[in-house]
C-alpha cells in the first residue's frame, strides 16, 4: 500500500501508463475495426455506386472550380470571433471574485479584439461586392 502511495506522490513514468494503455487500446480498436469492415464488407461495385452523390442533387460542372477567397476569409473571421466569445465564459462565471483587476483584463481583451475588428473593416475584408 505504501509503495502505491509513493508512486502517486512522485512524477514517474509509471504514472503515465494508464494514458499510454488507453491510447494503445483506442488506436488498436480503430485499426481492427477498419480491417474487419474492409474484409467483411460488400464489394459489389456498380456504376450507380461509383458516381458522386451530392445530397440527392445531380452534380453540375467541375468540382475543381476556384472559389472566392472572401468565403474562406469570412469563415476564418467567424471562427476567430466565435473563439473570443468562448473566452468570456470563465469571466462571466468568476466575475465577482476577479474584481476590478479581472474587469480591467477583460476590457484589455476586448480592446485588442476591437482593434482587430477595426483593422478588418478598414481593409474591406467583410465586403462581398467589389
Amino acid at each position: 500500500m505504501d509503495l502505491l502511495l509513493l508512486a502517486t506522490d512522485q512524477n514517474t513514468p509509471f504514472n503515465y501508463f494508464p494514458i499510454a494503455l488507453q491510447l494503445v487500446v483506442a488506436i488498436g480498436f480503430v485499426i481492427v475495426m477498419m480491417v474487419v469492415t474492409h474484409l467483411l464488407g460488400p464489394k459489389r461495385r456498380t456504376s450507380d455506386k461509383l458516381i458522386n452523390f451530392e445530397s440527392g442533387i445531380p452534380s453540375v460542372g467541375n468540382a475543381r472550380q476556384p472559389m472566392a477567397i472572401k468565403y474562406f476569409l469570412v469563415a476564418i473571421l467567424f471562427v476567430l470571433f466565435d473563439v473570443e466569445v468562448i473566452f468570456f465564459y470563465p469571466y462571466a462565471i468568476n466575475f465577482a471574485e476577479l474584481g476590478w483587476e479581472g474587469f480591467k483584463a477583460v476590457l484589455l481583451f476586448v480592446a485588442f479584439f476591437l482593434c482587430g475588428f477595426i483593422y478588418i473593416v478598414k481593409k474591406g475584408a467583410l465586403e462581398w461586392e467589389e
